[in-house]
């Protein structure tokens, strides 16, 4: 079953109450999700696989320790998505990014797919799927999905801010998909955001309505 990783280190919850505020503008706004995009990553990483080299310090040749296999692929769902790739690619710039483009169809509210990147050896790479809201998690979800037709597997879910509804739809439809989470909030109102929530995280991060 899926496990789900509350990370509630206090720099991440002093940046994610700053994002919440209403008066927060688009140029703060992106740069705490960037901010707190890093921090997370640092915690998503911890169990990487590493394996030993035999490296030349200044002093004298040793082992030491390096990631093994494939680096990273990160998979932002667009548009917010996009907000926390910056993060991840800074502390792990050798991996490749994909992309998955949906959209939430304002009567059904069920995900629709527009687009699909991936990088040609996807399928070799520890996938981290990015996107700062966890409502209904049919994005998310579908998203999932579209990687594991693709024939990828080996898959992680990385989100600001989530909802139980959202959480339950991800460990449902995907048992095997460990979910990673700054702050689980309270429910989802009639227009399917997030109560407290912290707004349309898209609209937000690049200041459209």
């Amino acid at each position: 079953m899926s496990t789900v990783h509350v990370i509630d280190h206090p720099l991440i919850q002093h940046k994610l109450t700053l994002m919440r505020q209403i008066e927060t503008g688009t140029k703060d706004f992106r740069e705490l999700l960037n901010e707190i995009a890093m921090l997370m990553c640092y915690e998503v990483t911890r169990e990487l696989p590493l394996e030993e080299v035999e490296i030349e310090t200044p002093i004298c040749k040793c082992k030491s320790k390096v990631i093994a296999g494939k680096k990273l692929g990160v998979v932002p769902i667009l548009r917010a998505g996009l907000g926390m790739v910056e993060g991840f690619v800074k502390l792990v710039p050798a991996c490749k990014v994909g992309h998955i483009g949906l959209y939430r169809d304002p009567e059904t509210h069920m995900p629709v797919e527009y687009y699909c990147k991936l990088p040609a050896d996807a399928q070799e790479r520890e996938l981290i799927v990015v996107d700062p809201m966890l409502a209904t998690g049919g994005s998310s979800a579908a998203a999932i999905q579209f990687l594991k037709d693709r024939g990828c597997f080996n898959i992680k879910l990385v989100c600001l801010v989530g909802c139980p509804e959202g959480i339950e739809v991800l460990k449902n439809e995907h048992p095997d998909v460990d979910i990673y989470i700054a702050a689980i909030d309270e429910k989802l109102n009639e227009h399917k955001y997030i109560v407290p929530g912290l707004g349309d995280a898209g609209d937000r991060l690049f200041g459209t309505k």
